[in-house]
């Protein structure tokens, strides 16, 4: 299977620049693995199609504002810089553009929210062969503490809006956040709210948290010509033993787990072991790119948003609407050429699938 098989044309008004007017006002769209049968309803709705022993997986990591603007010491040409992944206090991998103006040794002085100058600067250290700038930071004794006054809410790129505060703060973020580490959302948990997350539970639902800290790999293109030459970038996760244990109870006894989420997905399915089809708790880094015709050893259900063309996250849902074979892309694209028709709006802000 090609890569360019993982793509289609979206009209541009069904991309999502801005949320539903409230979190769980979005549409949701029902794929039915066994048959293809969709059905259209309201994100609401989700609820009628859980039911008691269920267990729901949910991603707790928090956004960081992790995009930053400063100025080339020097010359005072200006730079963007979106932080990637901490090393340790003050020293981290970033992304900077523009990358050829900012060699070894470059001095950043960064700007706060407001545009003002700030105590912070930092200078670049190393670089590696994705282009990436590695800045040990000075000003003060950790980044974290000062990015809430430095950073903004690192949108997607065909956001074009600035992001320095206003509605994105609030909700380009997961009302169960709570692990600070990702520089993208979690998207499929942003249409929960408290009191539909509290519906869920009533029905006896048991809601567990995973953690993976999401990184710019999770949304990088394809493009390889074949998908299986992909390499996918390391991101940060962690499983707790009582999200382990209650996953591994409810597969002993034939209960459902659902994952809100393709990261939730990557967690299970990367401490999942086939012969026993058990998790095992614990943290770590995984690489795990599930794509056709890959199988799932834990996950039943999946909650997830409308994906770019060409993503590994098309291909994630492609894999998971027909595990073990091929036909999953066509199942998938078939219902986004309905969505399409019924003007679902797509990527972070847009709709929600969920396939079971």
């Amino acid at each position: 299977m090609r890569t360019a098989d993982f793509d289609y044309t979206l009209p541009p008004e069904l991309i999502a620049q801005v949320p539903a007017p409230k979190r769980d006002q979005s549409r949701l769209l029902i794929l039915h693995r066994p048959d293809g049968r969709v059905e259209h309803r309201q994100f609401t709705d989700v609820v009628d199609y859980l039911r008691a022993g269920d267990v729901l997986v949910l991603n707790d990591s928090r956004v960081i504002p992790a995009r930053l603007r400063g100025h080339n010491h020097r010359t005072g040409g200006g730079f963007e810089v979106l932080l990637l992944e901490e090393n340790q206090p003050n020293d981290w991998w970033v992304m900077v553009r523009p990358g050829r103006r900012a060699p070894l040794h470059t001095r950043i002085d960064f700007l706060n929210r407001r545009g003002e100058a700030s105590d912070f600067h930092a200078t670049v250290i190393e670089t590696n062969t994705e282009g990436h700038r590695r800045l040990r930071f000075c000003g003060a004794n950790d980044l974290n503490a000062e990015l809430d006054d430095l950073g903004e809410v690192p949108l997607p790129p065909y956001i074009k809006r600035p992001a320095a505060g206003g509605l994105d703060l609030e909700r380009y973020q997961t009302i169960y956040a709570r692990e600070r580490g990702s520089v993208a959302a979690p998207t499929a948990g942003l249409h929960f709210t408290q009191a539909l997350l509290d519906r869920v539970r009533d029905r006896g639902v048991e809601v567990c948290h995973v953690t993976l800290h999401v990184g710019l790999g999770t949304f990088a293109p394809v493009k390889s010509g074949n998908p299986a030459q992909h390499v996918m970038h390391a991101e940060r996760f962690s499983i707790a033993k009582g999200t382990a244990r209650a996953v591994n109870m409810a597969k002993r006894e034939g209960r459902r787990i659902i994952a809100v989420g393709t990261t939730s997905v990557r967690v299970v399915e990367s401490v999942a072991t086939a012969a026993s089809r058990t998790v095992v708790a614990g943290a770590g880094r995984t690489r795990l790119f599930l794509h056709p015709p890959c199988s799932f050893n834990v996950v039943d259900g999946l909650l997830t948003n409308f994906h770019l063309p060409r993503s590994t996250l098309l291909m994630l849902v492609s894999a998971f609407a027909a595990p073990g074979e091929t036909r999953g892309r066509d199942l998938i694209l078939s219902a986004y050429r309905e969505a399409i028709e019924h003007r679902y709006r797509f990527f972070s802000y847009g709709d929600a699938m969920l396939i079971l």
